[in-house]
């Protein structure tokens, strides 16, 4: 008589913002435990590091509207994994249930009769706000929080200008390499020019970059970096200022000088 097939699953699980200490009990736990892990390029590689040597490992990631592999393959590639009997961990930066194109991947793993969990991430923008020491609401002066994409599916244009309102602190994800064209938008909404806005890269890295502009003084463009933008003037002021001159991605003219919140 023939063993009973052994049973799959696949894990939708967030990596969080970079830093291998943010990862929860339950993902350390579901990652060492993997023998199919997919991940997006924008896993760290310390928290790569943690992944068995034994395990199979595949970058399957999309960066700035940039696919190396169409998002159907990722499908059969979770499918097929689990139907061989594998532990499958699907692993994606921040949170997965928040622009992550989760929601594409649970309905193929249903219709295809897959068990599947999903294991939360600290999205980007707590991460963000965490290295920066920025408050992301304040009683004070920002009493909403507004999480929006400027990515959507093919080419149909994000709508996200409806939902811009002064006493909220307003976070852009995937806001891509126009950040001029973001700016007319919050303004457009009803912002401000003053508002403080802080762009941020690769946040609880050590690698990680705070830009400090102001929302119409962004004659600039920075490709695929997180952008939070709050009413509040004071809520950027933890931030201390250190006029070093950095490079990421293509060299700024002197004028803009880069914030490192310590």
């Amino acid at each position: 008589m023939s063993a009973p097939a052994m049973k799959g699953k696949v894990y939708l699980m967030g990596a969080g913002p970079g830093d291998p200490d943010l990862l929860t009990v339950k993902a350390l736990r579901v990652l060492r435990a993997a023998e199919v892990v997919l991940h997006d390029d924008l896993v760290s590689s310390k928290i790569l590091d943690l992944i068995p040597a034994s395990t199979q490992v595949r970058n399957v990631g999309k960066r700035c509207g940039q696919a190396a592999i169409s998002q159907e393959r990722i499908h059969s590639l979770l499918i097929s994994a689990a139907r061989e009997g594998r532990q499958v961990v699907r692993l994606k930066g921040g949170d997965p249930l928040l622009f992550g194109r989760v929601g594409e991947e649970m309905e193929a793993l249903s219709l295809a009769g897959i068990d599947f969990e999903v294991v939360p991430g600290v999205t980007s923008a707590m991460g963000a706000a965490a290295a920066a020491k920025i408050p992301l609401t304040d009683r004070r002066f920002a009493s909403k929080l507004v999480f929006v994409s400027n990515h959507a599916a093919g080419d149909t244009p994000a709508v996200w200008d409806d939902v811009i309102s002064q006493d909220a602190t307003h976070v852009v994800y995937m806001p891509g390499a126009d950040y001029s064209e973001i700016a007319a938008r919050l303004s457009a909404g009803g912002l401000n020019g003053r508002t403080p806005c802080l762009v941020v890269a690769t946040p609880l890295r050590q690698s990680n970059k705070f830009i400090e502009p102001r929302c119409t003084n962004w004659r600039w463009s920075r490709a695929c970096l997180p952008l939070l933008c709050s009413s509040s003037a004071r809520s950027l002021a933890h931030c201390h200022i250190s006029r070093r001159a950095e490079k990421h991605h293509r060299a700024q003219p002197a004028s803009h000088t880069k914030r490192f919140c310590t």
